[in-house]
């Protein structure tokens, strides 16, 4: 009787195994990111009138978030990073979209390289587990460990940006890519045009390579909101024809994986419309907290603090933090500023602020501005003007209009599911887990 209990437990534990098993097995994960997309596009698409069948499809047959709170600041670098590590930007280090350059000597450069992010991403942990990866201009990947890698970055807009890609890809993708498809879309190109390129590449990465883990992310909506305002005509033709793309690639993942991938959209950010710009960088300078060459008029040559700004919100930097009176007079600048409404200082944030909110490690105050503001970027200039109706984010992440997606569909996914509002920082983890791999540096949880 005791053998025959033993041997029914034993059985009994082989059936839960399976189960389990079942129950967690990997799927292929296409992971598209629309720059720019706030999730009220979506959910009430037809308020705005939008023909997005492909978006609204994906919400229909699979689970989403009614918002996705970001980080700070919500831009584009910083929120790609968070979106594959599941952790903030004062962990994983890449705090902006372009690099602290007080001296102004880095020609604007951005944070193109995977080598400046401080922790494990998707890819490398798919690299550790034998997966394949295809990356299709996804930021901060020159150099990472992605099998097929079509990298973002540009230098001079010029005719060898593309020699650059095309050294800093993976060696003869984008050559034998280009011999059946055409020329490559520009890595500074932010088009629709270039989006829908993007898109005929990536495609045929998803038939021709079978990757585990695809990345594909569209700049086009946010270059279009940035111009014309969110909710503009224009912005609302680019979308449309943003969801064509989401429509080509889950039609292409579903035939080539026959109906067994994953469909992850995400955003890295939401949109606020904007008519006034302050310029911060100006008061600075005004104030003698940088100097500049006395034979180069546009090169600094000394600065006490200076402003790293980021679409609606900047990081006020110390070279010498402990310096208190620099940091009273910073402070006392900042808070005359601040009591003038017409200025459209929303919030400043302290150090404590800054560390509970996972951003801009290195600052002494954070400024953020109220929605219908962003920070100019001119050495000069008054101190605040009207711009044409436009728009920005880079605001603190409790600002509702900054809210971003993540809708997800494909077996074993609830369809039709809202599961509320989610932190950017468990969509990695989540990945992770519908991948079949771990990512236990992650901040965040798995939703799933």
């Amino acid at each position: 009787m005791k053998k025959l209990a033993l041997a029914f437990f034993v059985f009994f534990l082989a059936l839960l195994n399976l189960a389990q098993g079942e129950e967690r097995k990997a799927h292929p994960v296409i992971l598209i990111s629309i720059d720019g997309l706030r999730p009220d596009f979506v959910l009430n698409a037809d308020h705005y009138g939008l023909k997005i069948p492909n978006l609204r499809l994906l919400v229909q047959r699979g689970s989403f978030a009614s918002g996705v709170h970001g980080v700070l600041p919500t831009v584009t670098y910083p929120s790609h990073t968070t979106l594959v590590t599941g952790v903030s930007p004062a962990r994983h280090g890449i705090e902006a979209n372009t690099t602290f350059d007080p001296l102004n000597r880095n020609f604007e450069g951005w944070y193109w390289y995977a080598e400046d992010i401080k922790v494990p991403t998707l890819w490398d942990s798919a690299a550790d587990a034998g997966l394949s990866v295809a990356n299709i201009h996804w930021p901060v990947t020159v150099g990472a460990r992605i099998t097929y890698n079509l990298p973002q970055i540009w230098r001079a807009g010029t005719a060898d940006d593309r020699k650059l890609l095309r050294s800093l890809s993976t060696p003869g993708l984008l050559s034998s890519l280009e011999r059946e498809l055409g020329a490559y879309a520009d890595g500074q190109s932010e088009s629709i045009e270039s989006d829908e390129n993007r898109g005929v590449f990536a495609v045929r990465l998803i038939q021709e390579k079978r990757p585990d883990l695809t990345l594909a992310y569209f700049t086009a909506l946010d270059h279009t909101e940035h111009e014309t305002g969110p909710f503009s005509q224009q912005s609302a033709s680019v979308l449309e024809r943003i969801d064509a793309i989401v429509g080509r690639l889950t039609q292409a993942a579903q035939e080539t994986f026959k109906g067994q991938a994953i469909i992850a959209v995400v955003s890295d950010h939401g949109f606020i419309e904007t008519r006034h710009q302050l310029n911060l960088i100006g008061a600075f300078r005004d104030a003698g907290l940088f100097k500049f060459d006395s034979q180069n008029k546009d090169q600094v040559s000394s600065w006490d603090a200076t402003v790293w700004p980021s679409g609606g919100s900047a990081a006020i930097v110390h070279r010498d933090p402990a310096n208190q009176e620099i940091l009273n007079k910073v402070k006392t600048l900042l808070n005359g500023l601040a009591a003038d409404p017409t200025n459209g200082i929303d919030q400043i944030l302290d150090q404590q602020e800054i560390r509970k909110q996972g951003g801009f490690s290195t600052a002494s105050f954070v400024v953020s501005l109220r929605p219908g503001y962003k920070f100019a970027r001119g050495w000069s200039g008054p101190l605040v003007s009207e711009t044409p109706t436009t728009g920005m984010h880079g605001y603190v992440p409790s600002q509702p209009e900054m809210l971003s997606v993540f809708f997800v569909a494909g077996p074993g996914i609830a369809a039709g599911t809202s599961i509320g509002e989610i932190d950017m920082r468990d969509i990695a983890p989540t990945l992770a887990h519908l991948l079949g791999i771990t990512l236990s540096s992650a901040e965040g949880k798995t939703l799933f």
